[in-house]
């Protein structure tokens, strides 16, 4: 037995030796036909580097080809099975781009929306993926609105929008956390909270970024000259009814009723010095 598998492992070492001579003499010293031709096995075989460094060679001969079209197929999904992302996304949406009759088109823009969509980042970083990736599932959606993965697409495209949600209230929230240090930062927060809630109606951080508004229009009005400081108790007052009207029984209740409690008393002092 022990001598049955030294042989089937020695048989499988020649085999991979004579396929990695076959690789390396194609790439550097084959026709272009060779290098299609072993790709093309390279791929079907799931060696996708490979495939990869083979179409590179073979690419500038066949552009204009009708072996082109499938090529960049190959190309796009190789780099998606090798987690090139942003790359795969890049090919895929090129292919839709050059062969729009293609039977593969359809797939081609979900794989590139959704590889965009892999290769975006967490919140905290640059988000050009991200935008890419909702543009690509977009026009997916307009484009196949009767898809067998239109579902899939929509919430593909809720999730990268929330990140963006996610990215803008962070951004709020750190500059009311630093307005103790700077006091611009208090308007900087609102301009942003204002911004989310305008530009994602509808988003689950509603709530949480009116109240943060709330706080910011509070703290911004306590720290004011005297000057301007009943202008920005009105505008804090504003800012609590709206929180209010928009969710009558929130989760902020309490802490907002204590805001507003301390504003009219500013007020009263105010009207008293």
């Amino acid at each position: 037995m022990r001598k049955i598998n030294i042989l089937a492992t020695s048989f499988l070492t020649i085999l991979l030796m004579a396929s990695c001579g076959e690789y390396n003499k194609v790439l550097n010293k084959g026709t272009t036909q060779d290098q299609y031709k072993l790709g093309v096995k390279k791929y079907e075989a799931k060696e996708y580097s490979k495939a990869l460094r083979l179409f590179e060679k073979a690419t500038p001969d066949y552009r204009g080809k009708p072996q082109m079209e499938r090529i960049q197929f190959m190309v796009a999904q190789s780099n998606f099975n090798e987690k090139n992302y942003t790359l795969s996304g890049y090919y895929f949406e090129r292919f839709t781009q050059n062969y729009p009759r293609s039977s593969k088109k359809e797939e081609a823009a979900f794989l590139s929306a959704y590889s965009y969509k892999l290769a975006s980042p967490v919140y905290t970083l640059d988000q050009t993926d991200t935008n890419k990736a909702l543009v690509s599932f977009q026009n997916f959606i307009n484009e196949f609105p009767n898809s067998s993965r239109i579902e899939e697409a929509n919430n593909h495209y809720k999730e990268l929008q929330f990140k963006l949600e996610k990215k803008a209230f962070e951004i709020g929230k750190n500059y009311y956390r630093t307005a103790i240090m700077d006091f611009r930062n208090y308007k900087s927060a609102i301009v942003v909270f204002d911004n989310l809630i305008s530009d994602y109606l509808g988003t689950r951080l509603k709530e949480e970024a009116l109240y943060y508004r709330l706080k910011s229009f509070h703290d911004l009005a306590l720290v004011s000259i005297d000057e301007v400081k009943g202008d920005r108790l009105k505008d804090a007052i504003a800012a609590y009814e709206k929180l209010k009207r928009n969710f009558p029984t929130s989760k902020f209740s309490k802490e907002s009723e204590k805001m507003l409690a301390k504003i009219k008393d500013e007020q009263k002092q105010l009207v008293k010095s």
